[in-house]
């Protein structure tokens, strides 16, 4: 299937005389556009990845050796009061959805790459909903058994801490948070690091590669605290990611494939976490 073209800016004007018009109001736009992606990447995965950063440096200048160190996900906040921790949880899930309810947002009302909505425009609707599952199931069986495969190779070789990727105790509500957040996390990083900054990037006149690399920078930056094959994997993941963004227009299929695999990695770490001495 050929590549969908990428949206082009939106022209300021169509009057005689549009053109000096438009090439004098570029620069100035690509400027306004540049500083609202900081600010969208500075209130959502972007300070991610400046806090994983600095955790790695953090990691690599103790005397522990990090493949001796453990990285530990979804924790409880009060485990001595589930009805309390759930509150937490849920509050922590919503408040982490607010940068894609800006991000869309922006795409509706700055610089519209389209005349219809940005759900649409992202393939994040319901239009395709089999497509969607049937691609993003296979995508997540692309993407999963290597990485996991390679998450036990970086921890042997020493580069990858410890994995701990869910703690929130026996509480009847913790699977089906761990799923929310799960699917939280495939909504936030595909949308943002995706859908919202290719589409940006591009109406700021970056070249399709350049795009296409910043973004599986930024997506492995924001694992560094794990490690380095945490760093590398989701590099990967992003390379991949956003070639099929390219190819499909629609990330849809990425959310899907991304809500799959942090399930599998959350649920099956909490059923089965007695019995991983092999990862540890």
């Amino acid at each position: 299937m050929p590549v969908s073209p990428a949206p082009e800016p939106v022209a300021t004007t169509s009057a005689p005389g549009a053109a000096s018009t438009t090439a004098a109001g570029a620069v100035p736009r690509r400027r306004a556009l540049g500083r609202e992606v900081l600010i969208v990447l500075g209130i959502s995965l972007g300070s991610s990845a400046v806090y994983a950063v600095l955790r790695i440096i953090d990691r690599l200048t103790i005397s522990v050796a990090l493949n001796q160190q453990s990285s530990s996900l979804n924790n409880a906040v009060t485990p001595e009061r589930p009805w309390l921790d759930l509150a937490y949880q849920l509050t922590a899930i919503a408040v982490a959805l607010v940068p894609v309810a800006a991000a869309l947002y922006l795409l509706r009302v700055v610089a519209p790459p389209a005349t219809f909505s940005p759900s649409r425009f992202l393939g994040l609707d319901l239009r395709r909903p089999g497509f969607d599952l049937r691609s993003g199931l296979l995508l997540s069986a692309l993407i999963g058994i290597p990485g996991l495969g390679l998450y036990v190779a970086a921890k042997a070789l020493g580069l990858n801490t410890q994995v701990a990727a869910a703690n929130l105790g026996g509480a009847w509500w913790t699977v089906p948070v761990l799923v929310l957040a799960a699917v939280q996390n495939a909504v936030l990083e595909e949308v943002i690091v995706v859908g919202y900054l290719f589409t940006r990037l591009r109406q700021m006149g970056w070249q399709v590669p350049v795009v296409l690399v910043a973004s599986a920078v930024l997506r492995g930056s924001y694992h560094l605290y794990q490690g380095f094959g945490g760093f590398v994997g989701n590099l990967v993941m992003g390379l991949v990611f956003g070639l099929v963004y390219l190819r499909w227009r629609r990330v849809g299929p990425l959310v899907v494939a991304h809500t799959v695999l942090d399930v599998v990695a959350f649920v099956g770490y909490t059923l089965a976490r007695d019995h991983l001495s092999w990862l540890r």
